[in-house]
């Protein structure tokens, strides 16, 4: 059986000693960007490898042209998931421990892995701390796989640019959505990017909506329900997620998916990128 958005914590005990499993540690914090790797040394799932979401899945920032989080080059991703182990018959599952959506760092390598063609990759709903309650099996330290070779077939339909966004973005034929929580939206409390706001034209869809108030997942009818509310029956070939830096858009691509919507794009640059252009237009009431 292929996991290709969501796998829960029983599923993943089932096939923990699979040979064709691999399974990465994706804690990461903005604040302590090293807080991660501490945490998965003192302990992780078992033979879990870790992935650093500036170092492993960011390319170079260049102010005044992207945003904080672009996509590093193909080869750079292919070479990491290549000595993660991963190959065209792996089973990839990601997690972290984000609150109070699981999720909000690991989606970014589903995405990342989709975007290049890999299927089976799956966020463990809960994340670790349902995992660590459940005492299922971790350990210390730093685990490796021996490498394989990941050979990428990009979908880049599945990206959204800046020029996009601006054709886009008041066109009732498509959606804009913007990931953050409704006081960035609003311009009310912004604590990362230096402009506050958001892209005008661009519904207000928090990510952190998509999970219940123990961090799981909504169900399949209920995140459809979300969705259809905001989006209705728009393709998902015209629906654009975004965020501050292109991360916790991909928690909303994976419930969006999940819910069998099909795959809507992300505008990786998101704010961050947005902003860096003082021509471009802001807004702060809600769309």
């Amino acid at each position: 059986m292929v996991f290709s958005t969501l796998i829960t914590t029983a599923q993943l005990s089932n096939i923990l000693n699979s040979n064709s499993l691999v399974i990465v540690d994706c804690r990461f914090e903005i604040t302590d960007t090293r807080s991660g790797g501490r945490k998965y040394f003192n302990s992780h799932i078992t033979d879990a490898v870790y992935c650093h979401l500036d170092n492993d899945l960011s390319g170079s920032t260049v102010p005044g042209k992207t945003g904080r989080h672009p996509l590093p080059d193909i080869d750079m991703l292919v070479d990491r998931f290549s000595s993660w182990g991963i190959d065209d018959q792996t089973q990839v599952v990601v997690y972290d421990d984000s609150e109070p959506a699981p999720g909000a760092i690991a989606s970014r390598l589903w995405w990342s892995l989709h975007w290049l063609g890999h299927d089976a990759v799956a966020l463990l709903d809960g994340g670790w701390h349902a995992w660590a309650a459940e005492k299922r099996p971790v350990e210390d330290g730093q685990c490796t796989n021996s490498r394989k070779t990941f050979i990428p077939h990009p979908r880049n339909e599945l990206l959204a640019s800046s020029s996009l966004v601006e054709e886009i973005r008041l066109d009732p034929s498509s959606r804009l959505l913007d990931s953050r929580t409704k006081d960035r939206y609003q311009g009310l409390n912004e604590t990362i990017d230096p402009v506050a706001g958001h892209i005008p034209g661009a519904f207000s869809l928090p990510y952190t909506d998509n999970v219940d108030s123990d961090g799981n997942f909504l169900s399949v009818d209920q995140l459809a329900a979300r969705f259809r509310e905001t989006i209705g029956e728009i393709r998902a070939h015209n629906v654009v997620f975004y965020c501050g830096s292109g991360v916790t858009a991909a928690h909303n691509l994976l419930a969006y998916k999940h819910a069998g919507l099909g795959d809507a794009r992300l505008y990786v640059g998101s704010w961050s990128d947005w902003i860096s252009d003082p021509a471009r237009p802001i807004a702060l009431q809600d769309t």
